[in-house]
C-alpha cells in the first residue's frame, strides 16, 4: 500500500450562520448575531483546497449534514417551525464543517492489527454539536468502507470527545510508526474543558495503540481560559515537528522529556509568550494552521490571513523561516468567514494517512471536481443569512435544496443513517 496523508476538508454548509452557540469560542461569541455569507464561506474553503492541490497534496472532502436536523428535533418532541429560536439555531448549525472534530485517526503503522482506525467524535459538550455524530459516522463508513479501515462509533457519554482537534501524531514519515499524543482538559477557568481524559484513553485502547508510543497530555488551564477551546488552537504536529505555544500544556517539561525519549528525532518549535501572547496566538489562529510535508520534503505552514495581519505573529514567523527553522514555507489563505465562527484552516480538515486507492473516490477531489462543487455552491448556497431570520421557511427550503443538489452532483445518494 502507498500510504500518504490526505486532508479531508469539510465543505462549508448552506446553513452557515453566526448564532454564537459555542461557549469558550471567542470568535464565535464575538460575532454572534452578525450576518454570515454561506456562499462566500464555501467558496473560500474550496479555494483553500485548490491551494493544497497546487502544493501537490492529496485532497478529500466531507459533506454538509442535513440541516435542519429534523430527527434530532423530533427526539426532543419539537418541530422546526414551532421550536424556540435557540433550538432552531442548534438544529440548523453548520458546525460539521469543522472536520477536525469529526473523528480521531490512528494510521495503520501505529495499530496492532495494521488497519487505519477512525473513532467518530461524540461532541457531547455542546448541544448544537452533540447530534452530529450519526451522520458523520455514516459518511466515514461510506468513505472508508475498505477492509484497510476500522470505523468505530462514538465513545459513550458523558466522556466528551472532540476528535482530531485534541490529537497529534509525530513520525519520521507518514508511513512509519509514530507517536500518538492525546491532549485532554481538566479545567478551563470560565470555559468548559471539552476533551475528557477517559475518552482519550478509550480511543487509544480501541485503536490498538502501543502504550509505549502513546502519550496523554493535559492542556493548560491558562490556554483554555484564554479561548483555546481545542488543543489545535495552541499546538499542532506533523512529521518530526511539534509546533506549540509556550503555554499550551499544563506540564510541558515532563511532556517534552517523555516525547524526546520516545522519539529522539523530534524537533520542538515553541513560540515564547514574550514574543507572541496567548491572546495574539488565539486571535490570529497561528496554531490552527495546516502543518504539511510537501512532495519535496519541505515542511510548510498553511496559515489564515489573520496571522499575517497580526504583527507579533508575522514577525515571529518570518524570523523562524529566516533562521532556517524546520518550517520552511508560509502559505497564506483567506478563510475569513470560517474564522469569524471560530475555526481556521486546521479546523476545516481531517487528516487521514491512507492509500488513496482504498478510499471511496467520491470523497476525493481534483480541480475538475472542485469546479463542479463550486458551481453548485454558486447556484444554490444562500448569499447571506441573518441569524434572526433562521425561522423563515423559504430559507430552510433553500438550505435543504442546496444540500440535495450537492449530493446529486457527487453521486452520493445513499447517505442515510439510523439512530441507535
Amino acid at each position: 500500500m502507498m500510504l500518504m496523508e490526505i486532508n479531508f476538508d469539510g465543505i462549508v454548509g448552506p446553513s452557515h450562520n453566526y448564532a454564537g452557540l459555542s461557549h469558550g469560542n471567542l470568535a464565535a461569541t464575538r460575532n454572534r448575531g452578525q450576518v454570515s455569507h454561506p456562499r462566500t464561506a464555501a467558496l473560500q474553503g474550496i479555494a483553500k483546497m485548490r491551494a493544497n492541490l497546487a502544493l501537490g497534496l492529496p485532497q478529500g472532502i466531507l459533506l454538509p449534514h442535513a440541516r435542519p436536523d429534523h430527527r434530532w428535533l423530533a427526539e426532543l418532541g419539537l418541530r422546526y417551525d414551532r421550536a424556540p429560536l435557540h433550538s432552531q439555531a442548534q438544529a440548523l448549525s453548520a458546525s460539521p464543517m469543522w472536520a477536525a472534530n469529526a473523528a480521531t485517526i490512528s494510521p495503520a503503522p501505529d495499530t496492532a492489527d495494521g488497519r487505519c482506525h477512525l473513532s467518530v467524535a461524540n461532541l457531547v459538550t455542546m448541544p448544537h454539536r452533540s447530534h452530529e455524530w450519526p451522520e458523520t459516522l455514516a459518511q466515514l463508513r461510506l468513505a472508508f468502507a475498505d477492509p484497510a479501515f476500522a470505523v468505530h462509533g462514538p465513545v459513550p457519554a458523558p466522556f466528551g470527545d472532540e476528535g482530531a482537534a485534541n490529537h497529534m501524531r509525530l513520525a519520521t514519515s507518514h508511513d512509519a510508526a509514530g507517536v500518538e499524543i492525546f491532549v485532554y482538559g481538566i479545567a478551563g477557568g470560565p470555559f468548559p474543558a471539552r476533551q475528557h481524559p477517559d475518552a482519550s484513553a478509550a480511543i487509544a485502547r480501541r485503536h490498538l495503540l502501543n502504550p509505549e508510543r502513546t502519550l496523554f497530555v493535559q492542556q493548560s488551564e491558562e490556554a483554555i481560559a484564554a479561548g483555546a477551546f481545542h488543543n489545535d488552537v495552541v499546538a499542532l504536529a506533523n512529521g518530526r515537528v511539534l509546533f506549540a505555544h509556550e503555554h499550551a500544556f499544563a506540564d510541558k517539561d515532563r511532556f517534552y522529556d517523555r516525547l524526546r525519549a520516545m522519539m529522539p528525532e523530534v524537533e520542538i518549535v515553541e513560540v515564547p509568550a514574550a514574543e507572541v501572547s496567548l491572546a495574539d496566538a488565539i486571535a490570529s489562529y497561528l496554531f490552527n494552521a495546516q502543518l504539511v510535508t510537501l512532495p519535496g520534503g519541505e515542511t510548510s505552514l498553511v496559515l489564515p490571513s489573520e496571522a499575517r495581519d497580526t504583527p507579533s505573529v508575522w514577525h515571529w514567523l518570518e524570523a523562524h523561516v529566516a533562521g532556517n527553522g524546520p518550517i520552511r514555507r508560509l502559505e497564506v489563505v483567506d478563510v475569513r468567514e470560517s474564522m469569524a465562527n471560530g475555526g481556521g484552516p486546521a479546523c476545516l480538515r481531517l487528516r487521514v494517512v491512507a492509500d488513496p486507492a482504498t478510499v471511496d473516490p467520491r470523497f476525493l477531489v481534483d480541480d475538475a471536481k472542485l469546479d463542479r462543487i463550486a458551481g453548485v455552491v454558486e447556484a444554490y448556497w444562500p448569499e447571506a443569512i441573518d441569524p434572526a431570520a433562521i425561522a423563515d421557511p423559504a430559507l430552510v427550503a433553500r438550505i435543504e435544496a442546496a444540500r440535495r443538489a450537492l449530493l446529486e452532483t457527487l453521486d452520493i445518494v445513499e447517505l442515510t443513517y439510523t439512530l441507535p
